[in-house]
């Protein structure tokens, strides 16, 4: 069992630049897939980046933040985060980290929300124009 607990949402302007980040606390020492999910008002939850928790660092982004947003980890403190760069207004959403456990490698790309087994309470990030 997991916790995750987002922090670092609020509202910025267009152009700025925001880190969200996530608490990881409970068995912390496992082998999961971390990830970051948006979920804009009336549409679906949106797979940004996954993560390995443990051992070699391994990323995947969405094609659309590509570039844009970086997902990085700091074991030390137990936290994950989302670095977003040249926020757009349709960056509007509640920011969701999450936690799918490996128990099976090799490690793929989970991109489906129903693949994870853990969700934070969301962090709500309102970028104006």
């Amino acid at each position: 069992q997991v916790q995750l607990v987002e922090s670092g949402g609020g509202l910025v302007q267009a152009g700025d630049s925001l880190t969200v980040s996530c608490k990881v606390s409970g068995r912390t020492a496992v082998n999961y897939v971390m990830a970051w999910f948006r979920q804009a008002s009336g549409l679906d939850r949106e797979f940004l980046a996954q993560i390995t928790w443990i051992g070699a660092v391994r990323k995947h982004y969405a094609d659309h933040v590509q570039g844009r947003f970086t997902i990085s980890r700091r074991n030390s403190e137990d936290t994950l985060y989302l670095q977003m760069d040249s926020l757009k207004t349709e960056d509007t959403a509640v920011y969701y980290c999450a936690a799918k456990r490996i128990t099976n490698p090799p490690v793929l790309t989970y991109t489906l929300a129903s693949q994870y087994d853990y969700w934070g309470q969301g962090a709500l990030v309102t970028v104006s124009p």
